[in-house]
């Protein structure tokens, strides 16, 4: 395993998003990043090699594994975003570092993925942290994964059942090539806030204005993001559809139209944090619904507010 393989991500993305106009991805389309538990069904009927995985997790809890053990969809395997969707926490690279690309693989054959597998990730907060797992593999290279729309709720209300037996998944064989999705480090997301780009912030709206910070060390955002709470983007603890998420977004600034295939023209740079690079990857999933190829920022506020060289702003 090379050295650069190594890195982390937000490490080995030293480029900044100013300037580049390579963001737009032809297969961003929501039938690509989500699944309904109708349309799960249908997968788990048709004899695909499917691996679920339950990424049931919220900041500040760590009983998303006592919850996976009462109950979880049929086949699922745990997934501790913790330890397997983050690397070692640091001030310098924040709370939730992306991990490895060789340890990300390696979680990735342990939950059984396979190169053919499609993959269906969920949770029981409306996708906040099963994103997590869907955006590293994207980054990966691993295109057949989705996120299930509704989550456990989604799942039980369409007359889905649950299962307490824990799977012991035959070792997977994926091979993960990385740098397959867009990543900005705290020089490209500044860069893009300061451009013609636009920088989201995924946070609830009082973090963001700089009126609470529960975790990090200094409150407010990153001068020139937009706040948008990506709680926003779910009604019922699903996504939006279409006809409402695209004019959600513009109205935030999001230029969706340049991002369309057959758009003439360089894409609008947008870029996405979070506090540790988590509800950011909903975000992203989100905009992605809506063909909008979207750079996350790993590091997030978790990275920036310990950083007493980066300036703070606060308030609308």
């Amino acid at each position: 395993m090379s050295q650069r393989r190594r890195r982390r991500l937000a490490i080995a993305s030293s480029q900044t998003a100013a300037g580049s106009s390579g963001w737009r991805s032809t297969d961003m389309n929501r039938d690509a990043v989500l699944i309904t538990p109708v349309q799960l069904r249908g997968l788990l009927d048709s004899g695909r090699d499917v691996v679920l995985l339950d990424v049931r997790w919220e900041l500040g809890r760590t009983d998303g594994q006592h919850a996976y053990l009462d109950g979880h969809l049929p086949g699922a395997v745990f997934v501790d975003l913790e330890t397997e969707l983050a690397g070692p926490p640091s001030p310098e690279e924040g709370r939730h570092p992306l991990p490895t690309l060789e340890d990300l693989e390696d979680h990735a054959r342990r939950w059984g993925v396979r190169s053919e597998s499609a993959v269906v990730v969920y949770d029981a907060v409306g996708g906040l942290s099963a994103a997590r797992a869907w955006w590293l593999l994207r980054w990966g290279g691993h295109a057949d994964v989705r996120i299930l729309d509704g989550g456990l709720a989604g799942w039980l209300a369409a007359g889905g059942v649950l299962g307490t037996d824990v799977p012991d998944p035959v070792r997977g064989d994926v091979e993960l090539v990385g740098h397959q999705m867009p990543v900005v480090d705290a020089d490209g997301a500044a860069a893009v806030a300061a451009g013609d780009g636009i920088l989201l912030d995924a946070r609830a709206a009082e973090r963001f204005r700089g009126e609470v910070e529960p975790v990090d060390p200094r409150a407010g955002h990153v001068p020139g993001a937009v706040s948008a709470p990506t709680s926003s983007a779910l009604v019922d603890g699903a996504f939006l559809p279409d006809d409402l998420l695209r004019p959600h977004f513009e109205g935030l600034g999001v230029d969706v139209a340049s991002h369309q295939p057959g758009v003439p023209g360089p894409d609008q740079e947008v870029a996405v944090y979070c506090g540790s690079g988590v509800t950011a990857s909903h975000e992203i999933a989100a905009l992605a619904a809506v063909g909008v190829t979207a750079a996350l920022y790993p590091g997030s506020w978790s990275q920036w507010s310990n950083d007493s060289s980066r300036e703070v702003a606060t308030g609308a």
